[in-house]
């Protein structure tokens, strides 16, 4: 039985039907699956408490730097932006989830909240110190924050190429790694400028701005 072009986990999973099928043990005997295989699914239960406690000490990160938690909660929503390119950008590329792979996923929640931050963080600026109406802040905000999202993008995407293309030895898991952020990255920083401005209204706080008394959002 070849991985080839195959996830291990489903070589794996092909493997196990097939034993249980043709081989009975004697009592007091067990069969374990080992070498690769074991180890991925350790890493997999390590990054099952990670990724949650990362989430968590990004919010409370976020809800330090803005005093709210309502704008913690509007940065965090870009991850699901990232992880949609990331995963795209794997069959694209001929690759599968693996362990690498969700370590880029953790990768780009960092490049992701970078970006939103430095989005949400002028449109309050724009909001609060300088009295600009909403949709004028939001687009400001914007219009001015394209050229440092798109530079932190482009390093990104240049510098991982090499890696993305590699063939050589640990290309198993260099690849995958390179893969995941480049697509993350690419879609993270064009629906970030699109979408979180749409969402910005939503989550403000109404005493904030010219519309209201300027205030610290709840």
């Amino acid at each position: 039985m070849s991985v080839r072009d195959r996830d291990l986990d489903s070589v794996v999973a092909e493997a196990q039907r097939k034993v249980e099928s043709a081989v009975r043990l004697p009592t007091g005997y067990r069969l374990e699956w080992t070498g690769s295989f074991e180890n991925e699914q350790r890493a997999e239960r390590r990054l099952a408490f990670i990724v949650p406690f990362t989430l968590l000490a990004i919010f409370f990160l976020l809800f330090i730097t803005f005093n709210s938690a309502r704008y913690a909660v509007l940065v965090l929503l870009t991850v699901p932006f990232s992880d949609a390119g990331g995963l795209m950008a794997l069959p694209l590329a001929g690759l599968n989830i693996s362990v690498a792979a969700l370590v880029g996923f953790i990768a780009l929640f960092g490049i992701s909240i970078q970006n939103s931050v430095i989005l949400v963080s002028r449109i309050v600026e724009l909001r609060r110190d300088r009295g600009r109406g909403v949709m004028e802040a939001i687009t400001e905000g914007a219009a001015t924050r394209v050229r440092p999202m798109a530079m932190t993008a482009l390093m990104a995407i240049l510098g991982l190429l090499p890696m993305a293309l590699s063939k050589g030895v640990g290309a198993e898991t260099a690849r995958p790694f390179a893969v995941v952020i480049i697509g993350g990255v690419f879609t993270v920083t064009i629906l970030t400028l699109f979408i979180l401005p749409l969402l910005y209204p939503v989550f403000e706080h109404k005493g904030a701005g010219r519309d209201g008394e300027p205030g610290t959002p709840a």
